[in-house]
């Protein structure tokens, strides 16, 4: 059974958390080096965007692009997350 747009952006908000937490300093990176942040926030900006793009052409995925669902959460953090790779 195919996931709706509510399924897919609610799965997709763990990458807004962790983007957020991170540029806020309240995500634990442990030993992690700086470089490797930068390349986690990169792959949670990445998969934003990936499920922003879902559209009707796409076989298997709900057509995100055109929904009204309320997406600004997770434009926001792809914009947060790009800003903290080019900071850091």
């Amino acid at each position: 059974m195919a996931q709706t747009v509510a399924e897919c952006l609610t799965a997709a908000t763990d990458s807004v958390t962790l983007i957020n937490a991170v540029n806020d300093s309240s995500y634990n990176v442990g030993n992690m080096t700086q470089a490797e942040i930068n390349d986690m926030v990169q792959r949670n900006v990445d998969h934003l965007e990936t499920i922003l793009a879902y559209d009707s052409s796409m076989n298997g995925v709900p057509n995100i692009v055109d929904s009204s669902e309320d997406k600004s959460s997770y434009t926001s953090a792809i914009t947060t997350g790009k800003a903290y790779i080019a900071a850091n």
